[in-house]
């Protein structure tokens, strides 16, 4: 395998960049925050590594990174460093997209327990020493709509389907649903509001682009039933955060799931935090024990894939977003 000089753009004391050690002996590992920190090597780098929200470092780096090949982000969002001269050249990029599937699509399902079993409602009177029997609802028989059909869309439909839920799904392409058994119907972007009047759990789980901007506003919530509950694991930024937090002080929907939001930490004060039809994460759904060492292994095997000649896994589409 030839050797290559590859730029890490993260802290130097993540633990989980322990594992660029199995790269092959020769490759050059140059790993940092600042651009002093590669003054005196971008002009030999073949491959950066995205490890931290570096968009703008990479942006400032770019006029030396004259011999960069590839690209690859250990995250899936791609929007904080798609600037127009990446976009607009033969680089590659690659994502980490699919890792953490699985994580969002087991907390997208523990969403749905939390409001179908009450929870809050349980842990209220044990708090209480209370004891009154109440009705549960069951997820079989519900209705799942997913917007943004990806991987992490796929992962909660396979949960989905084990609870005997039906499966509605929303895609850009909806001819690659056509033989999918975990999809009852695949709706165009155009339908996005049939898709919410018939469901009763939504997963927001879209990257985010031009498109997909504020793309779950009034117009959605008031096309969602009143008994909807919204879950968002995608980004923030494509619920309208305010008209969303209006529908859940007036009811108008039955709750929300929310692992992202506008603006991250979530600031003091923001009414999300107080409301009780709300469930909230801090953007840790996915934060397992092994999770940086997962997307440092998809690397890895990228990195593989790179040396030997091979196609890349995971190539993002870089003027769609994604």
């Amino acid at each position: 395998m030839p050797s290559h000089t590859i730029l890490v753009l993260g802290n130097p004391a993540g633990r989980h960049f322990a594992l660029l050690d199995r790269l092959p002996a020769g490759t050059r590992v140059v790993t940092g925050e600042t651009e002093e920190a590669f003054s005196n090597v971008a002009s030999d780098a073949q491959v950066v590594l995205l490890a931290g929200d570096h968009g703008a470092l990479l942006r400032s780096l770019w006029p030396r990174l004259t011999q960069l090949q590839w690209v690859h982000c250990m995250w899936a969002g791609l929007e904080a460093m798609l600037f127009p001269e990446l976009v607009k050249s033969t680089v590659v990029l690659t994502n980490g997209r699919g890792v953490f599937a699985r994580n969002l699509g087991e907390f997208a399902l523990a969403g749905m327990l939390h409001f179908a079993k009450d929870i809050p409602r349980m842990k209220a009177q044990q708090a209480s020493e209370r004891w009154e029997s109440f009705e549960v609802e069951e997820l079989h028989g519900r209705t799942l709509g997913i917007v943004g059909y990806g991987a992490i869309g796929r992962a909660t439909a396979v949960r989905a389907r084990t609870f005997g839920m039906s499966v509605l799904a929303l895609r850009r392409h909806p001819g690659k649903c056509t033989d999918d058994p975990l999809v009852d119907r695949v709706y165009p972007p155009e339908q996005l509001n049939a898709l919410l009047a018939a469901s009763d759990y939504v997963l927001a789980a879209a990257p985010l682009t031009s498109e997909t901007r504020g793309l779950i506003g009034e117009a959605a919530f008031a096309a969602m039933r009143p008994n909807t509950v919204l879950i968002n694991v995608g980004r923030g930024p494509v619920v309208v955060e305010e008209q969303l937090v209006r529908a859940l002080q007036e009811r108008r929907i039955r709750g929300a799931v929310l692992d992202v939001f506008d603006q991250e930490p979530l600031p003091a004060g923001h009414p999300l935090w107080r409301l009780d039809n709300v469930l909230l994460s801090p953007h840790t759904a996915d934060h397992t024990a092994t999770w940086l060492q997962e997307a440092m292994e998809m690397f890895l095997e990228n990195y593989r894939r790179f040396a030997s000649g091979l196609p890349l896994a995971n190539v993002a589409d870089k003027q769609a977003g994604y």
